[in-house]
């Protein structure tokens, strides 16, 4: 049994009381007829016509004034505060002193009762009569207000914590109306990336979340087990192979938004599983995916917060169309000096780094070497939207190699604000170009490599019968949001973040 605070004690206390006096503190109905906005916005319109506003309304306590024959209160509801106000005139002082006495700030409550403006121009709600809707048991964390020298009062949040705020998203959305609005930016950007595409005739899908093999990328996938089939089974870590197979079948334009799960390290921008956008274009290549992408990214910027120019930790960042192109070898030679291909085999690159006085991995492939010089030195500096493009092949398993130049394969990745958000490919058709990729992929795994991409026969088989040429696109959604929203870690804007298991406290507790 949990161990109860003493403020938790008193509030069980009345949930006797109530049920004493034959009132039930979680009834199975709620009646209202207006949220708070719709409220004052019907009574601001009656105001000037001279007719009354007669509301039903329900939210939960946030503050409470008694002061004898009278007693204040505000409620909050999804959409604002209001105030209720509760006269002895209207519900009589035995109902005054059963509110006083029996709600607490949290608890859900009904009102009814008539509009009306106090005497401080407020839009207030004349309570005629009122029922308990939901009793909260734990006090919510209170806002604290503290006093500078200079008089300055300055309210601190309610929940600041970002560990308990992380773990008890609950509490964080109950008492930070800020939170609930990156939330509500959230799905605005998630529709406005679906609107954007179905407009441009794309056809949205769903592919399968369990797999027989996964693919599509380089990472270590969960792994679960199917017991009627008898065989293992993995969550995806991408939807790429799937939606390429749908290109094979004369779906020209899809694309799919979705959960991709990769079981790999937690960090700022990292979440076990994470939101995912991709689409894959029959006839188009890499460069008219770009163009499509910066359309995107500005478009769903402007639809959401009204402009192209946002502002991320101390930039100030311009989504506005064209953005920067910069070749990958020109990139990674302006920061670190060296070109990567003058230097076709690990040895050769590792010591290049070495001697411009970098330190690199040690006993890694090349790609991992070029991966590095990437993250490392590259992508910090790429502040300002911009397309990193041309890629070497042996990072880009699944792209098209540029015409006459097989090591070098037609790929992009956008960044923006020294972190990636977006991955895009002329993608490889031809079946035993494929073929010969992944096998040369498995030649350089070492026995305990975790992150394999692992041949797909069924893929194969499907690119056999034909695939058009096409443009593939892949976007963490996620990030998109956090650029969009001024976050700066994803555990901001992702409403149950993956966590270490929690030692479990007594609900009075606050960790």
């Amino acid at each position: 049994m949990p161990e109860y605070s003493s403020l938790e004690k008193i509030r069980l206390q009345k949930l006797e009381e109530l049920r004493a006096e034959g009132i039930e503190p979680f009834p199975t109905r709620a009646e209202r007829t207006h949220t708070s906005a719709q409220a004052i916005a019907e009574f601001e319109s009656a105001e000037k016509e001279g007719r009354e506003v007669k509301a039903t309304l329900a939210g939960r306590i946030r503050a409470t004034r008694a002061m004898g024959k009278l007693s204040f209160a505000h409620i909050e509801d999804g959409d604002g505060k209001i105030q209720l106000f509760f006269r002895v005139n209207e519900v009589g002082q035995d109902r005054i002193d059963f509110f006083n006495k029996m709600f607490d700030i949290g608890d859900f409550i009904q009102v009814g009762g008539v509009m009306m403006r106090t005497k401080t121009g407020e839009a207030t709600l004349l309570v005629h009569e009122f029922k308990m809707l939901a009793k909260a048991v734990s006090p919510l964390p209170a806002a604290k207000d503290e006093t500078l020298e200079d008089g300055t009062v300055v309210r601190h949040a309610a929940l600041e914590d970002a560990e308990i705020r992380a773990r008890q998203r609950y509490a964080d959305l109950a008492v930070n109306p800020e939170v609930r609005d990156v939330f509500r930016k959230r799905a605005a950007i998630i529709k406005s990336l679906r609107e954007f595409l179905d407009e441009k005739g794309f056809l949205e899908v769903e592919t399968p979340i369990l797999q027989p093999i996964y693919g599509g990328a380089a990472a270590r996938p969960f792994v679960t087990h199917h017991n009627e089939l008898d065989q293992d089974m993995y969550l995806r870590i991408s939807f790429e192979l799937y939606l390429k197979r749908l290109l094979v079948g004369n779906l020209e334009k899809v694309y799919e938004i979705g959960r991709d799960f990769r079981n790999e390290g937690v960090s700022f921008k990292h979440n076990p599983e994470f939101t995912q956008l991709e689409f894959y274009w029959a006839y188009a290549d890499y460069l008219q995916v770009m163009e499509l992408t910066e359309q995107m990214v500005s478009s769903v910027a402007q639809q959401v917060l009204g402009t192209m120019k946002i502002k991320f930790k101390d930039h100030e960042i311009d989504l506005t169309p064209p953005w920067r192109r910069l070749e990958m070898r020109q990139g990674l030679l302006d920061v670190t000096g060296v070109d990567i291909y003058a230097h076709t085999d690990s040895d050769s690159l590792a010591a290049a780094l070495r001697a411009k006085g970098l330190v690199p991995p040690v006993g890694v492939t090349r790609g991992k070497l070029v991966d590095w010089m990437l993250s490392e030195k590259l992508e910090p500096t790429l502040i300002q939207p911009t397309f990193l493009y041309d890629y070497p092949r042996d990072i880009s398993p699944l792209a098209k190699s540029r015409p006459n130049d097989p090591l070098t394969v037609e790929r992009f990745e956008g960044y923006v604000a020294g972190f990636e958000i977006c991955n895009a490919f002329t993608e490889l058709n031809d079946p035993l170009d494929q073929e010969s990729r992944f096998l040369e992929m498995g030649r350089d795994y070492t026995d305990d490599e975790e992150e394999k991409h692992p041949m797909d026969d069924d893929y194969l088989r499907a690119m056999r019968y034909g695939m058009p040429p096409n443009g593939g696109f892949g976007m963490g959604v996620d990030r998109l949001v956090m650029l969009l929203t001024n976050k700066h870690n994803i555990r901001e804007i992702l409403l149950f973040p993956a966590l270490r298991k929690e030692e479990f406290n007594s609900p009075g507790e606050t960790e």
